[in-house]
């Protein structure tokens, strides 16, 4: 009995349609632009994506997190119909209308603490962030802004003053936003030999501690900016010591504690918001990518006193929290309750883990396997001793991958890190197949290198 195979490759990459694009997107879109596969879709489905020369791929990116609920779900295309019916845009602040209420109402509802809060709605989750910073700057009166190290925000002036890789983020894209400082984040792997993770966590709040004290007083700092999960840092999870060490220090300082979830919200760790893991109650909340499964809308959700220290007109964007990217997120949110994504999110969690764990034992191009949830990830690295990354052994797993029918992504901050982010509505199948392809890019990337393939 023959096994259905979801991932079908009928050509080499690029296929010759996908090939002729190639040639033209490099005629016409800058090179700052970058790819991953060098492929063009032409039909999505749920954890699947075909090319224009009938290949299939399984995806294991999700468009960098953004189709949590999946490619092309029907309950979003219908309400996306809808809307278009009746009318595209009007401008929330000429002509207002409903959904938009609605889907705040539901957001509030959704992000962690009982007290009162309102919510702002953008487009993009740089601008979400940018908006926080407003915010937040507007209430307390003060400035200073404190991200992390391995930190992302987005690409604008402040949100990439606040990201923390270099290249390809930053380079020669300054002068920057002023009154933004930088504090460390714990990264158990690279912990100094010698530290447990508990001792390690303290000794990484007490730094922070240290911060205001070496760098910039607590007075002048309005806000602490948090991913809950660091993404393109790596998905470096921290410990709750130190997530609630932060948020206290904050409470302690009169300064507000946002937590960015872009691109850990919406179940992908089992939750609707990563940092209800951490029992942490943020003062304002960043929301954008699998908010409107493709659609672009992003969100701030804070503290109604906060969210109201800004005056009429102070606040919004031409098509900030447009009728299309509503209704698509409440689409989004119907789907997550009706067919229990965060459960499953820990299910894929699980599973992957699992499988990691079997990788782990394999390869001794392993470093580290980490997660939250479906958040999950690997460390490629040269020695597990000294722990020095291989990026190039990376990206010829990533290539590896490609070929047989997989898309995957870099990241970290020596882009030496797998990251996992496929569609919460992949099918246990789809999801075996894939890790499958994913143990046999990395042998054959490891036998194409001349290294050792197996521990």
């Amino acid at each position: 009995m023959s096994i259905m195979s979801f991932a079908k490759m009928n050509t080499n990459l690029p296929g010759e349609k996908s090939k002729s694009l190639v040639e033209r997107r490099e005629n016409i879109v800058p090179k700052g632009v970058s790819y991953g596969v060098p492929a063009f879709a032409e039909s999505a489905d749920g954890a699947l994506i075909k090319d224009v020369d009938g290949n299939t791929f399984i995806d294991f990116v999700g468009a960098i997190g953004v189709q949590n609920v999946g490619h092309s779900h029907p309950k979003v295309k219908q309400a996306l119909h809808e809307q278009v019916d009746q009318f595209i845009h009007t401008g929330f602040n000429v002509m207002m209308f409903e959904s938009y209420i609605e889907l705040a109402e539901k957001l509030a509802s959704l992000a962690p603490g009982q007290h009162e809060k309102k919510v702002l709605l953008q487009n993009s989750g740089a601008e979400a962030v940018e908006n926080a910073v407003k915010i937040a700057r507007k209430y307390t009166k003060r400035q200073g802004i404190i991200s992390f190290s391995r930190g992302y925000h987005g690409r604008t002036l402040m949100t990439m003053t606040m990201t923390s890789k270099v290249k390809p983020y930053k380079f020669e894209f300054g002068p920057f936003a002023p009154e933004v400082y930088r504090a460390p984040f714990p990264y158990m792997y690279r912990r100094p030999d010698g530290l447990t993770e508990e001792q390690y966590e303290d000794f990484v709040l007490e730094e922070f501690r240290n911060f205001f004290v070496s760098d910039v007083a607590p007075e002048s700092i309005a806000a602490v900016v948090m991913e809950p999960v660091q993404g393109e840092g790596g998905f470096i999870v921290p410990g709750k010591r130190f997530v609630q060490g932060v948020s206290q220090l904050c409470k302690e300082n009169g300064i507000l504690f946002i937590a960015d979830e872009i691109q850990t919200g919406f179940a992908r760790t089992g939750r609707y918001f990563a940092i209800e893991h951490f029992d942490v109650v943020p003062d304002l909340l960043t929301v954008s990518k699998s908010m409107g499964a493709g659609v672009p809308i992003s969100g701030v959700i804070g503290r109604k006193e906060i969210m109201d220290a800004a005056d009429p007109g102070e606040l919004g964007g031409t098509y900030s929290g447009s009728p299309l990217g509503c209704k698509a997120a409440l689409a989004v949110l119907d789907i997550i309750e009706e067919e229990g994504l965060n459960q499953r999110g820990e299910e894929i969690g699980k599973i992957v883990m699992d499988k990691f764990k079997v990788f782990y034992d394999k390869f001794d191009c392993i470093g580290d396997i980490r997660g939250l949830g479906a958040m999950c990830a690997i460390e490629i690295v040269k020695d597990r001793k000294t722990k020095e990354p291989a990026k190039d052994l990376t990206n010829q797993i990533i290539k590896e991958a490609n070929k047989r029918g997989l898309l995957i992504l870099s990241a970290g901050i020596y882009s030496n890190v797998l990251r996992l982010l496929m569609p919460l509505v992949i099918t246990d199948e789809q999801l075996a197949e894939g890790l499958t392809i994913l143990e046999n890019s990395i042998e054959a990337a490891l036998v194409s290198s001349g290294s050792v393939s197996l521990v």
